[in-house]
């Protein structure tokens, strides 16, 4: 997968919630550029789709993500998320990057889908789950990109016409 495209990716967010979020390091900046993302994604009319864990243990998506979302988040109970996003790269932004996202993006790589995790917006209660998982995820053919990455190549080219509104995003 070299370059993300607007005509080939779906992003994924996994478990931004209530009860999880205060204990994630980073979780402010994580938040901000997961919000990011879904701005743009709903912008450039990328589909977008998001999971919740267990939400009558750790609660529901956090607002600030949640108002955003095109579509409520599915629950669940397992680690890894079974869904099926839709064809194309899945770029996947979330929580908690060593656990469910790392299941999630694990479980999809076995059957066979290019995923992009974006570094800058994926977390963990302790940093160095974090970098292992991101570690792990690139040993198994996973690109790890940033937002700003994801956001531009979906752009493409200065001259789309929504380039100034999601250039805006990252400023």
């Amino acid at each position: 997968m070299p370059l993300l495209s607007a005509d080939a990716s779906v992003l994924l967010v996994v478990d931004l919630q209530e009860r999880l979020m205060p204990a994630i390091a980073g979780a402010p900046a994580v938040l901000e550029n997961a919000g990011r993302l879904v701005r743009g994604a709903t912008r450039l009319g990328i589909d977008v789709c998001a999971t919740e864990q267990n939400p009558d243990g750790l609660g529901h998506t956090v607002d600030a993500v949640a108002e955003l979302l095109p579509t409520p988040a599915v629950a669940k109970t397992s680690f890894a998320a079974d869904v099926d996003p839709g064809p194309g790269t899945i770029v996947v932004a979330g929580c908690e990057a060593h656990v469910c996202v790392l299941q999630t993006v694990l479980a999809l790589r076995a059957r066979g889908r290019d995923v992009a995790v974006v570094a800058d917006a994926v977390g963990s209660r302790v940093e160095a789950n974090r970098d292992r998982a991101l570690e792990r995820l690139r040993a198994h053919g996973v690109d790890v990109v940033t937002t700003e990455m994801v956001l531009f190549e979906w752009l493409h080219d200065s001259d789309h016409p929504a380039f100034r509104e999601v250039q805006r995003l990252i400023r």
